[in-house]
């Protein structure tokens, strides 16, 4: 297996140290930046980053908005520029990954932002190259593509529920290196974020799945079967992101356990690490409508819903 130096591990930066606009730096710079310690082996933070400032719903909203208003910049710049970036988001069962995505995605065009949920593989995918089904939808230029989990299930799920041997996650695990050092060098951004949630708020968000009627759809039995794997999905964790934590690819940990600030925290990181620039947008103004030209309402009984609200 390749292995690369542990502790490698970048940490997502705290809400109260996002950064504003990057400026015109390489990729490479910035996929270089951040802290090398992984969340278990950092130093105790001082009182004040111990105690983030209260992150209350008016807040939220405001740092949202902030961001996403940022995030239509990011987009004219990459249909401008030509760019193709790749975000691929892991994590546990119940970690936030896709109230990441929407918060991430929701202001966005859906065509440039592309988000790539795949189900599991048909019997005629089983039979191809393992990678072969990721392949299609990589970004072209002017794209963005999010995976709501990637290749690397062959590293998590795939090994921990048998659905793969020993063997097969230990060769995906040796070659993955090198097919994102392949995709780096074909001009695409990756970006790998693992959201990081504790035990017990796993356990509080399954809970909610069973008991919220809003949330129940969510429930899968690949959940509960998961759920009961906490250790073994630590130590897959663990041999993945030591394996494919790259300087051409690095891991990044967002600390999940406050959905809010996660996807705060993530969206600033990817404004971070994109060095996007304003694109000059063309004075719009509306034009004159046209006049009515004779036109009346027509006299017809239009089926009109109810206003109940």
């Amino acid at each position: 297996m390749i292995s690369v130096t542990p502790g490698h591990l970048r940490n997502v930066r705290p809400l109260a140290q996002t950064p504003g606009r990057c400026s015109g730096r390489s990729p490479q710079q910035l996929a270089n930046k951040g802290s090398l310690m992984s969340k278990d082996k950092q130093p105790r933070a001082s009182a004040a980053s111990d105690e983030p400032r209260p992150l209350g719903g008016k807040r939220y909203r405001r740092e949202l908005e902030r961001l996403q208003v940022e995030l239509v910049a990011l987009q004219e710049w990459v249909v401008h520029s030509g760019t193709k970036v790749c975000i691929l988001f892991e994590g546990r069962d119940g970690a936030g990954k896709g109230g990441a995505i929407k918060a991430l995605t929701e202001r966005v065009d859906p065509r440039v932002f592309r988000i790539v949920t795949l189900p599991a593989p048909t019997e005629r995918e089983r039979t191809q190259l393992y990678l072969q089904r990721y392949i299609p939808h990589l970004p072209a230029a002017g794209e963005v593509t999010i995976f709501d989990r990637s290749w690397y299930n062959r590293a998590g799920v795939e090994r921990v529920m048998g659905f793969c041997t020993e063997q097969q996650s230990k060769e995906f695990l040796e070659a993955v290196p090198f097919l994102e050092k392949s995709l780096v060098d074909a001009g695409i951004l990756v970006l790998k974020y693992w959201l990081d949630v504790s035990m017990e708020e796993q356990e509080r968000r399954l809970k909610a799945r069973i008991t919220d009627g809003r949330k129940i759809w969510k429930l899968s039995p690949m959940d509960l079967k998961s759920y009961r794997h906490w250790y073994d999905y630590s130590r897959a964790r663990d041999e993945m992101i030591q394996a494919s934590d790259t300087a051409w690819a690095p891991w990044f940990v967002v600390d999940a356990d406050v959905k809010k600030r996660a996807r705060l925290n993530i969206i600033s990181h990817v404004l971070a690490q994109i060095p996007y620039e304003p694109v000059q947008r063309p004075d719009v103004t509306l034009p004159k409508r046209q006049k009515p030209a004779g036109y009346v309402e027509p006299d017809y009984p239009f089926k009109r819903i109810a206003n109940l609200f």
